[in-house]
This record gives C-alpha cells, structure tokens and sequence, in this order.
C-alpha cells in the first residue's frame, strides 16, 4: 500500500515555499546527475561536486531532475567508508520565488545549465546526403 495522500501533498506543499534563513551547514545546490538508490550528485556554488541523499520524506514522493535545485544539509565530517557528504532537506520547486530570498548564490544566475548550445546539436536533422558532397 503506498504512502496516504496527506504525506505526499504535506511534502510538496512544504517544498513550494523556501525558508527564511539557512542553517551554517546548509546550502543550495544544482542537481547534475542521479547517482542511484536515492543519491544525487550535485554541485556546490563553490564548483565542489558532492554526493547527498534524498531526504524519506521525499522518496517516491517528488522527482529530481537534472538541472533542477535543492537545499542540502552538509554533514560536519562525512564517514570515511561512505561517499554521502550530506543530505537533501528541500527540493527547490518555485525557482522564482527562491530566487528571491537573500540566501540564493550569484553562482547560480538565471541560465546557468551548461548543457552544450542547441545550435551544435543534431538531434532531429537529416544526415547529410551524398550529393552534397559533389560540389
């Protein structure tokens, strides 16, 4: 049986609005890729690459994208057999009104997923024929 539908829209309501004030060990991070089993790998304003774990309340919950922000608690001193350096506590759904609080990184401007340009991109062309060739 999966989670009562007051958890799910508890968890997605409490990610629409972002927080005050930030912790010391908190900050906001860009998602680069899914690692797996709930990890995510993302980068810090710092360009510091970390990987931090879903928060349960999140899980099956609320999909990360990549590209996508979230509010991760960093731990003091990660384990040394473990990879984990933090975990998310709130996933950045209403970009406009997060970037509006003090606390966002200049880092993070408005366009700030480095993706290669579309115009170098040949998803959806033609391969060139032949005749073009003979010229």
């Amino acid at each position: 049986m999966g989670k009562p539908k007051r958890n799910i829209q508890a968890a997605a309501e409490e990610s629409m609005t972002p927080p005050d004030t930030l912790n010391q060990s908190q900050t906001l991070a860009r998602v680069i890729k899914a690692e797996g089993n709930n990890l995510y790998g993302c980068l810090l304003p710092s360009k510091k690459t970390v990987v931090v774990e879903l928060a349960d309340r999140f899980r099956n919950t609320i999909w990360i994208k990549r590209g996508g922000y979230v509010l991760v608690d960093l731990y003091p001193a990660p384990e040394p057999k473990s990879r984990v350096e933090g975990g998310i506590t709130n996933v950045v759904r209403d970009e406009k009104a997060w970037r509006k609080q003090s606390y966002w990184p200049k880092e993070f401007a408005k366009n700030t997923y480095d993706d290669e340009s579309e115009d170098e991109s040949n998803v959806g062309k033609m391969p060139p024929s032949d005749s073009e060739d003979e010229g």
